[in-house]
């Protein structure tokens, strides 16, 4: 039998059977960026990131502020969403804080997320009412021990940054403080310039026009490096406390679960984006540092971040909310 005509019906077989079907690129729709705090730094940061994002995907990156809750809200959205990367989380240190505090938690920090990069950082600065008489963090230490239980500090509430950094600042040196919870580091600040409370810890940022007009004093940055805007105030390392570093963070986060090339992508587009140098201009001037990382540095730095504040935490006696 002539070879080509046996061929015939194996062709015609062939080609009625389907091809599999390309592989989807990825992204293929929006992406949903859930944003953990709809003010501030996060705000900022989600609004950049919108606007660089669109071209190098291919499709635009849309924010979904969902505020509430210590951000633990906007963290569970995420954590029940598909992982599929088209629903990210863009979150602060209260994904790795919140655990120490809730006994009930709609979400598991190191089971349901992937981390995909750390964003960004402010340092943070401990501040204290003029009418303080203290002109360094040695004279604060001690003004309190010589006075048990007179000062006070203003916070954003049970667990918020503001009042960790107060803590750490207390247990570090042995110290006896009164802890006023607020309902945001910005009410905090409010009412330390009303003389409510004595010091507060803060970002940079909210406090640089205060400090400039002298409504309150800064004792120390809490950070490796002195900044720009606060020259004159030494660090706590240089203030004899090198223990003392509180840098308020931020994170992009995908479920777990969620591809690694996939991962890898996301991680690839967003570190550009950051690192651009008219991004890194915009953000310099609110006092943001870029502070990009692989997704395997993100993991290992929100583990040890976890591992940290849980610590202060249970040596300040935080009590958990139920």
């Amino acid at each position: 039998m002539n070879g080509k005509i046996w061929l015939l019906p194996c062709l015609a077989v062939a080609l009625a059977c389907p091809l599999p079907a390309p592989a989807q690129k990825y992204p293929d729709k929006p992406i949903r960026l859930v944003v953990a705090f709809p003010t501030g730094s996060p705000y900022i940061l989600a609004l950049l990131l919108s606007e660089k994002l669109r071209e190098p995907l291919g499709q635009p990156v849309v924010p979904d502020f969902r505020g509430g809750a210590g951000g633990n809200l906007a963290a569970e959205i995420v954590a029940k969403a598909p992982a599929d990367g088209y629903t990210l989380l863009l979150t602060s240190a209260t994904i790795v804080i919140s655990p120490s505090l809730f006994s009930k938690l709609g979400y598991d920090t190191f089971r349901d997320f992937a981390p995909v990069t750390l964003l960004a950082t402010v340092p943070n600065v401990l501040v204290v009412h003029p009418s303080v008489p203290a002109r360094s963090l040695g004279e604060l230490v001690k003004l309190a021990k010589a006075h048990p239980g007179k000062l006070n500090y203003g916070s954003g509430g049970v667990g918020s940054g503001s009042q960790l950094g107060s803590e750490l600042f207390r247990t570090l040196n042995g110290i006896s403080m009164v802890h006023v919870p607020y309902k945001g580091a910005a009410l905090a600040l409010s009412a330390m310039l009303g003389g409510e409370v004595d010091l507060v810890t803060s970002t940079v940022p909210a406090v640089i026009p205060l400090v400039a007009n002298g409504r309150v004093r800064a004792l120390a940055v809490m950070a490796p490096a002195r900044v720009a805007a606060l020259s004159n105030v030494p660090t706590t390392a240089e203030a004899g406390m090198p223990e003392l570093v509180v840098i308020t963070w931020y994170g992009l986060f995908a479920p777990a679960g969620v591809k690694p090339d996939i991962i890898e992508r996301l991680n690839s587009e967003f570190v550009n984006a950051m690192n651009a140098p008219d991004t890194r201009g915009k953000l310099a001037k609110v006092e943001l540092d870029v502070a990009t990382s692989t997704p395997a540095e993100a993991a290992r730095f929100v583990r040890a971040e976890f591992e940290r504040w849980a610590r202060v935490i249970k040596e300040a006696g935080i009590k958990p909310a139920q």
